[in-house]
């Protein structure tokens, strides 16, 4: 055993882990980040992505102990003051969260591409998001929820956070 520290969603989270515990299990387990979701365990669903340090990471492959020192966000880290980011409504606007199991890491990955690149086509959609699966095959909604952001121009921010601009 041996503790480590996390920013998680901007909170530092200090706590005891075995060598071979996974970031997935550290989050959910221990964290109670229930968010992250278990599905495939060899990185094949993309189900438990997260972002470590900026870039998107499946948690099911990363090691708890290589996050000690380092940020994590997911889903959650990605609203501001509570009030849900744009991507988030559209989600729910285009009903792009059929069962939700997949949901927030299709948001969190979708998040992160419109703040790199405001006005994505198709193809960098699915570059984007290449290693994450959607059992319901709500893939239609999530590209029209990305494209009402991308023409609303918000580029993945809050309000609030667009404010302080």
């Amino acid at each position: 055993m041996r503790e480590i520290s996390v920013k998680v969603n901007g909170r530092i989270r200090k706590r005891n882990i075995k060598d071979n515990e996974l970031l997935l299990d550290f989050l959910r387990e221990k964290l109670e980040v229930r968010s992250v979701k278990a599905a495939c365990w060899r990185g094949e669903c993309g189900l438990c992505t997260v972002m470590v340090d900026g870039s998107l990471v499946k948690s099911c492959l990363v090691l708890a102990v290589e996050a000690d020192g380092r940020e994590v966000k997911t889903v959650e880290g990605i609203t501001d003051d509570g009030e849900l980011a744009p991507i988030q409504k559209a989600f729910v606007n285009h009903g792009a969260a059929q069962c939700g199991f997949c949901t927030p890491a299709w948001v969190l990955a979708t998040h992160e591409l419109l703040k790199v690149n405001p006005h994505p086509t198709d193809a960098d959609l699915v570059e984007a998001t290449s290693g994450l699966v959607c059992r319901c095959g709500t893939y239609n909604q999530i590209r029209e929820a990305v494209a009402e952001v991308s023409r609303a121009g918000t580029h993945g921010q809050t309000k609030a956070s667009l404010a302080r601009a």
